[in-house]
């Protein structure tokens, strides 16, 4: 565990950082399209950059944003497992993974523009890191930072 709370804040806001421009790169540079998983898996680490930056403007409410980081870190994990469930064929892809076409479409210009996109099934793995899916490596670092978190904050009363 960390025991440096600013430490901590420090590395998850850097963590958070290169994950998000990391998921940039890979799409946008090396033309790797992500599923809308893929695309849910960013918002934890959208928010765990405001929550932290909340948090050095308004240091007396830090103990309520370790709260949130929990929060959001153990909605990312769920998500996450959610997620490699699905690549695995553990779990059915459900309405989240095609968003797009669960809206009705009313006009055939619809149609043909949805047929011309490219779409990412949430079962398909179009990027690895060292044989591993960027989802298996969210899972772990989303369980490593809500475990700390969440240590950090029990012990809240202890350090002050």
């Amino acid at each position: 565990m960390l025991k440096n709370k600013s430490l901590f804040l420090n590395l998850i806001l850097f963590v958070s950082f290169v994950a998000l421009l990391s998921a940039f790169f890979i799409e946008y540079i090396l033309g790797h399209q992500p599923c809308n998983l893929c695309i849910l898996e960013r918002i934890p680490y959208a928010i765990a950059i405001v929550i932290i930056l909340l948090n050095y403007k308004f240091s007396q409410f830090e103990k309520i944003f370790l709260v949130l980081l929990v929060i959001v870190f153990l909605t990312a994990t769920i998500l996450s497992v959610y997620h490699f469930g699905i690549e695995q064929g553990f779990i059915e892809e459900s309405l989240v993974c095609d968003l797009k076409n669960g809206s009705k479409v009313t006009s055939k210009e619809e149609i043909l523009k949805q047929l011309q996109e490219q779409k990412v099934s949430c079962k398909d793995v179009t990027f690895k890191i060292f044989g591993l899916s960027l989802t298996t490596y969210n899972i772990v670092i989303s369980i490593l930072i809500t475990i700390n978190a969440l240590k950090i904050y029990l012990n809240y009363a202890k350090s002050k």
